[in-house]
């Protein structure tokens, strides 16, 4: 359907690929999915759970899910406060695809021997 437009957020997408790497495609947002398969999580945890993620790369990319309906904040009402993050039905319904793309990636690095010895 070439003459199709897809129009999210303001936002044209002449193309559904592009518009589901807009909602998913950075890396951050990714493992976020990725990591949440399991079930709610704090947001320490998760943001320990992925490599190299800044607190405001952490936030920036949380807050995306949260806005494109993939992820849920529940604040609960104790002292400190805590915040959960989980995968709604939408977040859900990508994880099988992510777990293909996880899958291929071990399989590239098996192939070119890219894996290091444990130590």
């Amino acid at each position: 359907m070439e003459s199709d437009k897809i129009i999210y957020q303001d936002k044209e997408f002449k193309c559904s690929l592009a518009f589901a790497l807009h909602l998913i495609g950075d890396k951050y947002k990714s493992l976020i999915l990725f990591h949440l398969q399991d079930g709610p999580q704090r947001s320490g945890e998760l943001q320990k759970s992925i490599t190299d993620i800044s607190n405001r790369m952490f936030t920036y990319s949380i807050r995306a899910l949260e806005k494109d309906k993939l992820v849920k904040r529940t604040v609960y009402p104790v002292t400190p406060p805590k915040v959960e993050y989980e995968l709604t039905e939408e977040g859900k319904s990508i994880i099988p695809i992510i777990l293909q793309l996880d899958k291929w990636g071990q399989d590239f690095a098996k192939v070119h021997h890219l894996y290091t010895p444990a130590e």
